[in-house]
């Protein structure tokens, strides 16, 4: 028996055993193993469900003397902040640990006044271009991973790198500093790596006659699933987001496009130059007639997915009602925050979701098996566009040490990502998630599947305008499947010609 064979073997379950076999199979690509040479942290060659419990709790940081080998914690001085802190659809924890950051920043470095501002998702990007032209930013900024290149290409951010705040280029995973760099500078530090699971209602399947303990492999089978689903209980089988100018909708879109073997533009590649629009090729088109198929043909889907976020598909979920969705290890944890708060016969329902809650790797494409390489990313503004006309340097290296640290990159991601520094997978932080976040490590696991968005200053405009629209024109029937893609191909050719 291989090494591999006998590593799956002795994984358990029949589910944990298909999970771990992904996970090592995953590991067998060229793209992962030549990320190997950058990671100083942790060893990705091994990267599986057992490797990351292996590796839990086996470090210990003191992220304030660490902090202060940068900036003495007896600095006096002043930052700025904007983020996309916890909103109200986020856990209690998630809460609880953004409170304890900034009293813990407070404790390190007292004389550092702070002036933070948490803005929405959907919000952040347009308020910070409008502070800019304004300039009325702040001094930090952090933004979606897709956010940074367009500010750095227009020359708004200064240079930052893992080493300006004590840490290394090898500390952080080779896919996000990817997403930081513009023309050979890099100009941000990852907070957080995002990949997402696929997520079912085991007693729904069953009640459908579907394999409880076996999500849909392929995605053909979750549009099959979600017809035979709501055909027999006639509830939503598949939990589809299209919602325009939401990122919602490109992070749970795109993993199914690119399965199918489509792309914006080249950024499946091994090298990609970005060059080569992808939106109307035949991948893309069949990613599209299967959304199509599940919203228009069989109704198996909420009709309400043209105006929902992933936040509209909890209820539903709850309730019994949603059967499959793509989401974070966090939707666990929001799940049990809506159960305690449930009462009566909606509580034993609620209840009896979560328990049947499973998560699974997403399913493959003819392609290959896909999701977004997503997350954050911790930018300084350049003085001149930041409110005042400076930035205190000190000030704003002390709050990114303790940000992107080992400890606060892991507990500002409790239950909705991945530490972004890869020292915080060693902590007892990272272990007490494990064990109290059910099904952590399978979406941890999908990392070596994860694609960035494409490295290029128009791909906020791609993923958060176009492709949502493509979408939308689809669905609503105003444009064929053909003609959507070919509209969607057609604006980012404009789009790349305008830069």
């Amino acid at each position: 028996m291989t090494n591999m064979q006998d590593r799956v073997r002795r994984s358990g379950s029949p589910y944990r055993r298909q999970v771990v076999a992904y996970a090592l199979a995953g590991l067998t690509t060229a793209s992962l193993m030549s990320t190997t040479v950058y990671a100083q942290s942790v060893d990705l060659s091994q990267w599986s469900p057992e490797y990351i419990k292996s590796i839990a709790g086996t470090a210990t940081y003191d992220t304030a003397a660490d902090c202060g080998a940068v900036v003495p914690n007896d600095y006096a001085g002043k930052v700025s902040y904007w983020y996309t802190g916890p909103f109200e659809a986020d856990p209690q924890i998630a809460h609880d640990q953004d409170k304890a950051f900034w009293e813990a920043f407070k404790v390190a470095y007292p004389n550092i006044q702070t002036d933070v501002q948490s803005i929405t998702y959907n919000e952040l990007l347009d308020k910070f271009r409008t502070a800019l032209l304004g300039n009325a930013a702040p001094m930090v900024v952090r933004l979606q991973i897709l956010g940074g290149v367009e500010f750095a290409a227009k020359g708004y951010l200064n240079p930052l790198k893992p080493e300006d705040v004590g840490y290394t280029t090898g500390d952080f995973w080779p896919g996000a500093l990817k997403s930081v760099t513009w023309e050979g500078e890099t100009y941000g530090i990852p907070t957080n790596n995002e990949t997402m699971g696929f997520i079912w209602n085991a007693k729904i399947f069953a009640d459908a006659g579907l394999d409880p303990e076996s999500p849909p492999k392929t995605w053909d089978d979750v549009v099959t699933y979600s017809k035979t689903i709501h055909d027999k209980l006639g509830i939503a089988g598949y939990g589809l987001v299209a919602k325009q100018n939401a990122g919602n909708t490109p992070f749970r879109f795109m993993p199914q496009l690119w399965a199918y073997g489509g792309g914006a533009l080249d950024e499946t590649s091994a090298e990609p130059a970005y060059e080569t629009v992808e939106l109307n090729n035949d991948g893309s088109k069949a990613a599209l007639q299967a959304a199509y198929d599940m919203y228009v043909r069989d109704q198996s889907v909420p009709t309400s997915a043209l105006t929902n976020t992933q936040a509209e598909n909890q209820a539903p979920f709850i309730a019994g009602q949603l059967a499959m969705m793509i989401a974070h290890p966090a939707e666990y944890a929001k799940m049990l925050d809506l159960a305690s708060k449930a009462t009566g016969a909606d509580k034993a329902t609620a209840d009896a979701v979560v328990e049947n809650m499973r998560y699974g790797l997403l399913p493959e494409g003819p392609a290959r098996r896909a999701v977004v390489f997503g997350g954050s990313n911790i930018h300084v503004v350049k003085p001149e566009y930041v409110d005042g006309g400076a930035i205190d340097e000190q000030a704003v290296k002390a709050l990114i040490c303790m940000w992107t640290s080992p400890e606060w990159s892991t507990k500002l991601s409790w239950v909705g990502s991945n530490p972004g520094h890869l020292g915080g997978f060693k902590t007892e932080w990272m272990k007490e998630r494990l064990d109290t976040i059910k099904f952590l490590d399978v979406t941890t696991s999908m990392l070596p599947n994860g694609i960035p968005f494409p490295v290029q200053p128009y791909a906020p405009e791609i993923m958060n305008i176009i492709v949502p629209d493509m979408l939308q024109n689809a669905l609503t029937g105003t444009m064929s499947v053909e003609d959507a893609a070919n509209d969607a191909a057609a604006k980012v050719e404009e789009l790349m010609s305008g830069m």
